[in-house]
């Protein structure tokens, strides 16, 4: 059972009252894929908003300011690059991601300390004895 599953909520009806973005053109020409491309055309219709023409993405369609940063399993997302990262989080309510840049022999330890700990790890990639998985 997810963690701020109310904020999760809200985060999922506002999103699907938000409509699909689409690119310009898009369904007219079959060389332009349909995500989201800002138009910028000195005589785009969609960038003046003319007449049944999709929307543009503006600030407003952004979600709910108490779902920020949350992970869809309703943990906060941290970035974690050393052990000692992990001593100011909360294994409650923060998950972590270890950094990219993290090699092998930190990313076990790191791993270790967290299952240890009962944090939520998004990215692993190592099993706890540490074979790759």
């Amino acid at each position: 059972m997810p963690i701020n599953k109310e904020k999760l909520e809200l985060r999922k009806k506002l999103a699907s009252s938000r409509p699909k973005f689409q690119r310009g053109e898009s369904w007219r020409y079959k060389r332009l894929e349909t995500n989201w491309r800002k138009p910028r055309g000195v005589d785009s219709h969609q960038r003046l908003q003319k007449k049944s023409r999709p929307r543009i993405v503006k600030v407003g369609y952004g979600g709910p300011k108490a779902a920020k940063g949350l992970h869809p399993s309703g943990f906060t997302d941290n970035l974690v690059y050393n052990v000692s990262d992990l001593e100011q989080l909360n294994p409650k309510t923060d998950g972590i991601r270890i950094g990219h840049s993290v090699g092998t022999k930190k990313r076990k330890e790191v791993v270790s300390k967290a299952i240890e700990n009962k944090f939520k790890v998004f990215n692993a990639r190592v099993t706890a004895s540490g074979s790759k998985s």
